[in-house]
């Protein structure tokens, strides 16, 4: 049961081209924005489709992967875990950001 604790699963499009970095320590990180979509129908009967958009993040040798085969439009499958992160920006505000920290993904079209 450890691992629903807090787990996540989602499955969606790559908004954009996965942002790499590679640390000193040759550690790498990739950043991502993930679409999920739902589609119902309204009280007058129309047929309405929601967006929601995820931040995700991987490190090591997914981050490498990401980077390498992933690109905008990509439809994938993801699991990992929810976290939350804050940082005081150039004008003095504290911002916050929750993300989806990768344990596992699966290219599914693209």
């Amino acid at each position: 049961m450890n691992t629903l604790r807090n787990s996540v699963r989602l499955v969606g499009n790559l908004g954009g081209d996965p942002e790499v970095k590679t640390f000193d320590s040759n550690k790498q990180l990739a950043k991502f924005s993930l679409a999920t979509s739902e589609t119902y129908k309204n009280d007058k009967g129309e047929r309405v489709t929601e967006t929601q958009w995820h931040n995700l993040v991987a490190w090591g040798s997914q981050a490498k992967f990401i980077g390498d085969y992933l690109k905008k439009g990509d439809e994938v499958a993801i699991e990992g875990k929810l976290t939350n992160r804050s940082w005081v920006d150039k004008d003095g505000t504290k911002r916050y950001m929750t993300e989806v920290v990768l344990n596992d993904f699966i290219k599914l079209k693209g």
